[in-house]
């Protein structure tokens, strides 16, 4: 359970750094302005404020950074089990589905069709992506959901139960299907945790 607390708690602090940045920003420039004063008043130069780069370069690289700060903060972390290419390798699942898969969507009574194949190393990404989120999320918010296997890849049927949120659906399309429930962070440090978090 505290894992999964740090990892929300991860989640808020990565999510909501918009206020602390411009605290930040006006600490920072009441410093220079008071350093300006002081180097003025004896004669001095300021020194050049040297910039701290904050960005890791790449979205699943700074996945897998939280995911080794929350274990490393966290003493009851069992290194035994951790599993890190675990993570990396779902990640490209992630990626794969995202960025490189074709989806055809096709209403259907009480829902929608979602056509989701690709080449290569994709039909095996869509396979477990649609899979792992069709046993997690069945029966959420009302949504049933059923997949298949096709050449290519899978064929992912979500179903309402109120006709109301059909136009939901709709807006959602495929890849918003996918993000519902925002279980994935706890799905990350499951699987880095040497955990098996869809059996």
């Amino acid at each position: 359970m505290s894992r999964y607390i740090l990892a929300l708690t991860a989640a808020i602090v990565c999510s909501t750094p918009v206020l602390a940045e411009t605290q930040t920003q006006t600490q920072t420039t009441q410093h220079h302005d008071h350093s300006a004063t002081q180097h003025a008043a004896h004669g001095t130069k300021p020194s050049s404020a040297k910039a701290v780069p904050r960005e890791p370069g790449q979205s699943a690289f700074a996945a897998i950074q939280e995911i080794v700060a929350i274990l490393e903060a966290d003493p009851e972390t069992d290194w035994s089990r951790v599993d890190i290419e675990a993570l990396r390798n779902h990640l490209a699942d992630m990626d794969n589905v995202t960025l490189r898969a074709d989806v055809k969507s096709l209403p259907v009574e009480d829902g929608y069709r979602f056509t989701v194949t690709g080449d290569g190393d994709v039909t095996n990404s869509i396979r477990r992506m649609l899979t792992a989120h069709a046993a997690t999320m069945n029966g959420t918010h009302g949504f049933r959901y059923e997949v298949a296997e096709v050449p290519g890849g899978a064929i992912l049927s979500v179903y309402v139960s109120k006709p109301s949120d059909l136009q939901k659906l709709s807006g959602l399309g495929f890849i918003g299907v996918m993000t519902l429930g925002a279980h994935h962070q706890e799905h990350h440090l499951a699987l880095a945790s040497g955990q098996s978090p869809h059996h």
